[in-house]
């Protein structure tokens, strides 16, 4: 018997240390990934995200004017941050806190955002679902005639209502 190899066996035998190797590469990158994300979410107070409660917009520094002003104004007893910041239904809500956490993350990580924060043009849009949304019996009549129709944003003469004077 030989104790050398045949050259498929040793091919196979390199094939496999190979795929082991980027497999142990892959497992350490996604370790890694795993490790930075979790040890982010827990400094961000990530967890505070998922509740309803005000105080965990204010997390990050830009955001206690808006908080601030928030509770001198006339909504503070009746809407919370999500109440006008995320769409009402279920997927769509999800899908917009995933959105704005990420990229509110990414800014404030590369310090790559206006001071003081300003809503971007989809959010804009959430915003002005949600004011048509809780007030529909009294804007029913202001509203377009037909679906994407124009409209006048509600906050260009309601700016204070949502967050008040500081």
């Amino acid at each position: 018997m030989s104790s050398s190899k045949t050259p498929s066996h040793r091919r196979r035998h390199r094939t496999l240390g190979i795929l082991f190797s980027i497999n142990g590469a892959i497992v350490i990158v996604c370790g890694v990934l795993i490790g930075i994300g979790g040890f982010t979410f827990g400094y961000a107070e990530g967890h505070s995200y998922f509740s309803n409660d005000p105080t965990a917009c204010a997390n990050c520094h830009v955001m206690q004017g808006h908080f601030d002003s928030w509770q001198k104004s006339s909504h503070h007893h009746v809407a919370v941050c999500n109440d006008c910041h995320l769409p009402s239904d279920g997927v769509r809500k999800y899908i917009t806190k995933a959105d704005n956490g990420f990229f509110h993350s990414l800014a404030f990580t590369l310090e790559n955002f206006h001071e003081p924060i300003q809503i971007k043009e989809r959010n804009r849009r959430v915003t002005q679902e949600s004011c048509i949304d809780c007030h529909t019996q009294t804007v029913h009549a202001m509203l377009p005639e037909s679906t994407g129709g124009e409209m006048q944003l509600c906050i260009k003469c309601h700016a204070g209502v949502g967050h008040g004077p500081l």
